[in-house]
């Protein structure tokens, strides 16, 4: 569990650090270790909302469960509600509660879906998904019942 948890740990923090900069804005990243409270990276969007992204293990192994998959979880702004990180002064009209997103992958492709995650959060933005560019891996995409681009 301590190298799940090793790994799981540098992909988060080699993901934020590069999310950051192709997003080229502010963004905060929050906390350095794995927990049940995992590091998440947050900026504003020209709307004044919080926004955020979080990576975490979705499934790993453990003691119990050797031969559970490793599987990685993106979510950006899944359980609004939990993040409240902004900086002091900051103006902040509350929590981006419009839109959220889920990708669920294998370690060795999160890296892989950097550019993309960029891409899709400036598409959301500007609010065209003729902007968004494919995927570099396939994948299967659950659309929701409501408005697909805002509960991608």
């Amino acid at each position: 569990m301590t190298k799940v948890k090793h790994i799981v740990s540098e992909l988060r923090r080699e993901f934020y650090s590069n999310f950051a900069t192709a997003m080229n804005m502010p963004m905060i990243i929050t906390g350095t270790s794995y927990s049940s409270n995992s590091p998440i990276a947050s900026w504003m969007d020209y709307r004044e909302r919080l926004n955020y992204v979080n990576i975490y293990a979705y499934t790993a192994p453990d003691e119990f469960v050797l031969f559970h998959p490793f599987i990685l979880r993106l979510a950006i702004n899944k359980s609004a509600g939990k993040v409240t990180t902004f900086t002091k002064g900051q103006v902040c009209r509350g929590l981006n509660l419009v839109w959220n997103f889920e990708l669920t992958v294998l370690p060795k492709e999160i890296l892989d879906f950097l550019a993309w995650i960029v891409n899709l959060v400036e598409a959301h933005d500007k609010g065209s998904s003729l902007l968004l560019q494919s995927p570099p891996h396939s994948f299967e995409l659950k659309v929701p019942e409501v408005e697909f681009f805002n509960n991608a």
